[in-house]
């Protein structure tokens, strides 16, 4: 009889957390486009300090006034700037950073129980292939991946192929990035954050790779708003389920405009000449909250 409700109650905890994850999804992804505009402000610890993202409470604020489907961040940054904001965007909580002394090593820096704490609708790790530790980072990414899904709660990898293994004029190459990516769904990753391939042939390639959701960092194209434009359309004609940006964003003199920009090509099916458009009529306006 022990046995009998034993696994009477590992069944029910089972569906509870396949529900548990198909609610939280819905929180992330769009509705109507079913595609995730996120943006990113987890760079302080990762890359050191920006002087655009030293009044962080000012920028998340203008940030969610775009209408972004949801913020990556540390949990200190969400415990003391997130607060305004609940229900207006969602939160994923990054597990994990590398430094500008580390730059290719995600050290763990918090847990999925304490995501579910602060009641966010994902957590995040980042993970590097093609480096001599990738085996201890693909078992952390695995562990990881292996408690969120255990709790009902999305797991999202930050995955690139830039490890010391991989000679420098390989890594554009598509077929490392769809290793890195295939890697994070082979762990059980729900959506998984990777560098775009340049074009969107290559990075269609890349999405057909795995059967997880592929989402583009916005990496290093410069301040050129139209060729993230251009990029971000590329992405979704590709297949891919869309964008987690950060210094695109909030780098910008006016993030709101940024965000709501990159919202007409990702949810309404805009064009690169409309978002330019827009982002041009939006510019100038007055920021919230400012």
């Amino acid at each position: 009889i022990k046995k009998y409700y034993s696994k009477k109650l590992l069944k029910g905890v089972l569906y509870m957390s396949l529900l548990g994850k198909e609610i939280r999804l819905s929180r992330l992804f769009n509705q109507k486009s079913g595609k995730l505009l996120a943006v990113a402000v987890d760079q302080a610890m990762a890359r050191g300090i920006f002087e655009e993202l030293m009044p962080i409470e000012r920028k998340v604020s203008e940030i969610v006034a775009g209408g972004p489907d949801a913020i990556t961040m540390h949990k200190g940054i969400a415990n003391l700037c997130f607060r305004p904001h609940v229900g207006k965007a969602g939160l994923i909580l990054k597990l994990s950073t590398f430094s500008p002394w580390q730059p290719n090593y995600d050290a763990w820096v918090t847990e999925v129980e304490e995501g579910i704490q602060l009641g966010a609708d994902a957590v995040s790790m980042g993970c590097i292939v093609g480096g001599d530790d990738q085996p201890e980072q693909l078992r952390n990414l695995g562990i990881a991946a292996g408690r969120a899904a255990s709790y009902g709660i999305p797991m999202i990898a930050h995955i690139y192929p830039r490890g010391n293994q991989i000679p420098e004029e390989e890594k554009n190459n598509w077929k490392h990035v769809a290793y890195a990516v295939r890697a994070g769904a082979e762990l059980g990753v729900d959506i998984v954050k990777t560098k775009y391939t340049g074009d969107p042939e290559s990075f269609h390639k890349v999405v057909s790779s795995t059967p997880a959701k592929v989402v583009v960092a916005g990496g290093d194209k410069g301040n050129n708003i139209e060729d993230y434009f251009k990029m971000v359309y590329d992405v979704i004609d590709a297949g891919g389920t869309g964008i987690t940006f950060g210094r695109i964003v909030w780098n910008n003199p006016n993030p709101t405009a940024v965000v709501q920009s990159f919202k007409h090509i990702i949810h309404e099916n805009g064009t690169v000449k409309e978002a330019v458009e827009l982002y041009n009529e939006l510019i100038n306006e007055p920021i919230p909250n400012r």
